[in-house]
């Protein structure tokens, strides 16, 4: 194997020269064969677009090499760069030797040389990344990894590794996967007649996490700019294109920040993603404005060139309330908003995205910063044409009594957060910070129709393959 001189097929199409010798490896796309000689397109994910191969039929084996090279085949091909003689690529591979490593049956291999649904992509998840569209979602979710964390780490922020078990539920809703070791055919009983937990392994309830933020928070109070990057669950049973059971969840914290600091940081943040995404994937972004959805470029462009609009959530449903349009749900203050409303405000009201601030209490989490007034506090959504919001986040609340009056009325166990209202005990600060769904950017950056396309596995009600 010549795996250490195989080139990439995106470096051979951008940068490879008539007359240079290389070596490429990757799988069979298509197979055209003609009188003399065959052509092979093959890609190897690196890229959109495939590289041309040429057989002449004076290879070695020709016959038998033909026979093996069909679509999914697994091949490496030696031979030199030549001039395309064809429309639309610059240059192809003249090949002076083919070895096959792993055939592919036509009669049964699934990916054959036509369009397929998304459904069905599904139910082939360990084949569907070799596809045009899902390679180039896989390429364009890299690319956003990559952006989120070198705008971080280019702003001083520590990456931190919150607990993927924990005993405490962020968000308060209850949505959570129980972790146990204990035998669920006999399971051991309080004399109540409850599981009693104190035998699990943990010696408590233990679940797979919501959120990183509270752990966020800790390490705020130790290196002030932190964020987490990893997966998070809800045990929420939707069946919708919006919603997976496992996701990853992006999640910021600063230390000596207050709302106006972490509005202006959330900005930066969806501006400097998306600009790098349309510098390092340029061909996955066409092939989306051309094939998914013709919006992606221009909301692309909307994110990155606009000031954000701000405005509080009590001015937000004045506009609604006025709004000449018949919403399906009601428009009350007091009320979440739906995301016909979100939409309804960054699409047709300010044609932008918009950050809404400053929301009711009794809707929001225990964590946010109460206001003066005591009727909100001080939270924040950053809601985005085409999808509504994709961010949320608040300033945190920082004194000690208001929390626990804050954790007493959600009818939450101060005890059980003893070692965060620790924090507003020994050096406490104004903090903030907010949350991203890693999936709903790239589903919203990509023009993707369902969350389940945008990553490798998806996790959802009655749904755990590959």
């Amino acid at each position: 194997m010549t795996s250490d001189r195989a080139k990439r097929i995106i470096d051979i199409l951008q940068q490879g020269q008539p007359d240079e010798q290389v070596t490429v490896q990757g799988w069979v796309r298509t197979k055209r064969e003609s009188k003399g000689f065959s052509f092979m397109e093959l890609n190897d994910g690196s890229f959109m677009a495939n590289l041309q191969v040429v057989i002449n039929a004076d290879l070695p084996d020709y016959e038998v090499v033909i026979k093996k090279i069909n679509t999914g085949a697994s091949v490496e091909v030696v031979g030199t760069l030549v001039t395309s003689q064809g429309k639309g690529q610059r240059i192809e591979l003249r090949a002076a030797s083919i070895t096959v490593f792993g055939e592919a049956d036509p009669e049964t291999y699934p990916l054959q040389k036509k369009r397929h649904s998304f459904e069905f992509l599904r139910s082939i998840g360990h084949l569907r990344a070799r596809t045009n569209t899902l390679s180039a979602v896989f390429r364009v979710r890299n690319a956003c990894a990559a952006a989120i964390h070198q705008f971080f780490q280019e702003r001083g922020f520590l990456w931190i590794h919150a607990p993927i078990i924990t005993a405490n539920d962020c968000e308060g809703a209850g949505e959570l996967f129980t972790v146990t070791s204990l035998d669920l055919q006999k399971l051991p009983q309080t004399a109540d007649q409850k599981v009693d937990f104190t035998q699990d392994f943990f010696g408590k309830k233990a679940y797979l996490t919501v959120s990183g933020q509270l752990q966020a928070e800790v390490m705020a109070m130790a290196f002030r700019d932190v964020y987490t990057f990893g997966p998070t669950f809800r045990a929420e049973n939707s069946n919708t294109s919006r919603h997976l059971a496992e996701f990853w969840m992006v999640e910021p914290e600063m230390a000596f920040c207050n709302l106006q600091g972490n509005m202006d940081l959330a900005e930066d943040f969806l501006k400097y993603v998306f600009k790098y995404v349309l510098d390092h994937c340029q061909a996955d972004m066409e092939f989306f404005q051309e094939r998914i959805d013709k919006t992606v470029l221009a909301t692309a462009e909307n994110i990155i060139n606009n000031q954000f609009e701000r405005l509080t959530y009590t001015e937000a449903i004045a506009i609604l309330q006025k709004a000449d349009k018949t919403f399906e749900f009601p428009v009350n203050w007091g009320l979440d908003l739906q995301s016909e409303h979100e939409r309804y405000l960054a699409e047709e009201v300010f044609k932008k995205p918009v950050i809404l601030t400053n929301y009711p209490v009794e809707i929001k989490a225990f964590y946010m910063r109460l206001d003066e007034d005591e009727k909100t506090v001080a939270a924040m959504d950053v809601l985005a044409p085409n999808i509504g919001e994709i961010i949320g986040g608040s300033q945190r609340e920082e004194r000690l009594d208001v929390l626990e009056r804050r954790i007493i009325q959600q009818g939450m166990d101060p005890a059980d957060l003893w070692w965060y209202l620790d924090l507003r005990r020994y050096g406490t600060v104004p903090h903030a910070g907010f949350g991203l769904g890693f999936e709903r950017l790239v589903q919203f950056m990509t023009g993707m129709g369902n969350i389940r396309d945008v990553i490798p596995f998806p996790r959802f009600p009655e749904n755990a393959d590959f």
